[in-house]
């Protein structure tokens, strides 16, 4: 049982999804895990802030379970992938607009914080470095986020998730040269942003 479950863990992306389209609901388990994290990654440079990124990211990964079966080309799954993680954030931003913002009142109830922080140290990399790569990957994360949100769609979709012009475009729908458009905007506005971190 091991043996086949270690067997799982070491197929690469393009089987699990022929072996999940078959109803091997532990490739299909395995495809989730595997993906599951950089479904989180891309969200959280997607959207403006964390709230709901937890919620959105299972909304994908059920969406993807799901919908396998539809996928005709298994060597097209990170494209398609995208299109679904894509889609999902277009609904959210459209459900957001027709609920305003709110603040929860239980924000400065400090005395009966009852969460416990715990610190597991990184034996990595010393914690000046530490220190020195967070801080540059907050600066990094909150200038993609205050990208336009076109922009921001698109450097995401090619930088992170390594599409080409032509899968931003179908993702995205619209023509390869908006999207190289959009992409060259966005890291010149990237660069001036970030000139004095990196």
């Amino acid at each position: 049982m091991s043996e086949n479950k270690l067997s799982y863990k070491k197929m690469p992306i393009e089987e699990l999804v022929v072996l999940s389209q078959k109803d091997d609901y532990k490739a299909l388990e395995e495809l989730i895990k595997k993906i599951q994290r950089d479904v989180y990654a891309t969200l959280t440079y997607m959207a403006k802030n964390n709230d709901g990124i937890s919620d959105l990211t299972q909304e994908v990964l059920l969406k993807t379970a799901k919908n396998i079966t539809h996928l005709k080309n298994p060597k097209c799954f990170n494209s398609w992938l995208n299109q679904i993680i894509t889609n999902t954030y277009y609904d959210y931003l459209r459900k957001e607009k027709k609920h305003p913002e709110t603040v929860s009142i239980d924000y400065e109830c400090e005395p009966f914080n009852l969460s416990v922080k715990i610190e597991i140290p990184d034996k990595k990399s010393k914690p000046i470095e530490k220190c020195i790569t967070s801080e540059c990957e907050r600066h990094i994360k909150s200038a993609i986020r205050n990208l336009p949100e076109a922009f921001r769609i698109a450097i995401i979709l090619r930088e992170f998730q390594g599409l080409s012009y032509e899968e931003i475009a179908n993702t995205t729908k619209t023509s390869i040269g908006t999207v190289k458009s959009r992409i060259s905007r966005a890291r010149l506005k990237l660069q001036e942003v970030l000139k004095n971190y990196i």
